[in-house]
């Protein structure tokens, strides 16, 4: 717990940490808006109409609507007279119990400048969505075609892809008729999205109605059957784990030597060489005079580094230089920067530089 003596400069730190966790990459946002208690009457019942679902994670019907509910969130994005949002009510049970929710999911509209919600009772599709919104808002948005990150399998371009060595794949063998596929279909995707800036991970799908023969060869014979094919064994293993995102995000992390979130953002660790760590503490601790010598130590281990970790090592190279360059308090004002550079809108790829530079700088502090 902080002291009530804290000081403004450690407060200042603290806050700029905050601030940093609460980063989201702009490419794995979803698509639909998220309230909370905190925040609903802030969002909704203001200057623009709202469509609200309310729903519950464990929803069988509400995992069926959330990739046509996704859609219509792609499809308004851009619509500043419409808010299409959803609340968890399992996270917000008095928030849904206010506005008279007993079932999932739940949608209501909620006309611009008003908190009394009119129930929706039409079908759930995106296109029956999209012209009740139209409707009621006086818009007239046509529904947009989300671009896909799973990548669609055929047997022209199954080996190439899924046999590739330099590749860790994961397989959907699926259904288009298959209920429990439509339901993994949202979560599967997320999971594409997720791991859409790792080049080393491919998130796969194979239509095995259609594709009977592949299917066979592989001894699927229930769907969805999940295979994942690691570099070093292109004869495929069964995934029996958890079908939350959760757990298939734990699952990539662990076989592929990633770190990344169920958000798509590097975790604390990405970037890091555990093997570094002993030098970094030498280097740490030695006399202004005798650091250059650790120096030397480091820039060879890392020259026998290979990878991304040969990569990441030349980071830890470039850290100790500056520090003996420009004093120990580089590592706290190079962070801060990084910190700032975070909280801008940023691409992706920009967001994994600043954010394993972070987590190497951090091991350098003392």
């Amino acid at each position: 717990m902080a002291s009530p003596q804290i000081s403004r400069r450690a407060l200042g730190l603290l806050l700029l940490l905050a601030a940093a966790a609460a980063v989201v990459s702009p490419a794995t946002a979803d698509e639909v808006v998220a309230l909370t208690e905190a925040d609903f009457e802030k969002e909704v019942g203001q200057d623009r109409g709202a469509l609200v679902e309310f729903y519950a994670p464990w929803c069988g019907h509400c995992k069926k609507l959330a990739p046509e509910y996704e859609k219509l969130g792609a499809s308004f994005k851009k619509a500043k007279s419409v808010l299409i949002a959803k609340v968890d009510c399992d996270e917000h049970k008095s928030l849904c119990s206010k506005y008279g929710v007993s079932g999932y999911p739940t949608i209501q509209w909620f006309p611009k400048g008003s908190l009394e919600p009119k129930k929706y009772e039409g079908e759930r599709s995106v296109e029956a969505l999209a012209e009740f919104v139209n409707s009621e808002a006086g818009t007239n948005v046509k529904i947009a075609a989300i671009p896909s990150s799973v990548v669609v399998l055929t047997p022209e371009t199954f080996d190439s892809i899924v046999l590739d060595e330099t590749k860790d794949v994961l397989v959907e063998f699926y259904a288009p008729w298959c209920g429990h596929c439509k339901h993994l279909a949202p979560v599967y995707e997320k999971l594409a999205s997720v791991f859409k800036q790792d080049d080393g991970v491919v998130i796969a799908n194979l239509d095995a109605d259609k594709h009977t023969d592949l299917a066979e060869k592989y001894g699927v014979s229930g769907f969805p059957t999940l295979k994942f094919f690691p570099k070093g064994n292109k004869a495929g293993e069964d995934y029996d784990g958890g079908r939350d995102l959760d757990d298939f995000v734990k699952f990539i992390n662990e076989k592929c030597g990633t770190s990344r979130d169920s958000k798509g953002q590097l975790n604390s660790e990405a970037g890091l060489v555990a093997s570094l760590n002993p030098l970094v503490k030498e280097f740490l601790n030695a006399a202004d005079d005798k650091r250059k010598e650790v120096l030397s130590k480091i820039e060879e281990d890392v020259a026998k580094l290979s990878g991304s970790a040969a990569k990441h090592g030349k980071i830890y190279v470039t850290a100790a230089k500056k520090i003996m360059d420009k004093g120990s308090d580089y590592t706290k004002k190079e962070t801060e920067r990084l910190h700032r550079l975070l909280e801008k809108s940023i691409s992706p790829s920009k967001a994994d530089e600043f954010i394993i530079k972070k987590n190497i700088l951090s091991t350098f502090s003392s």
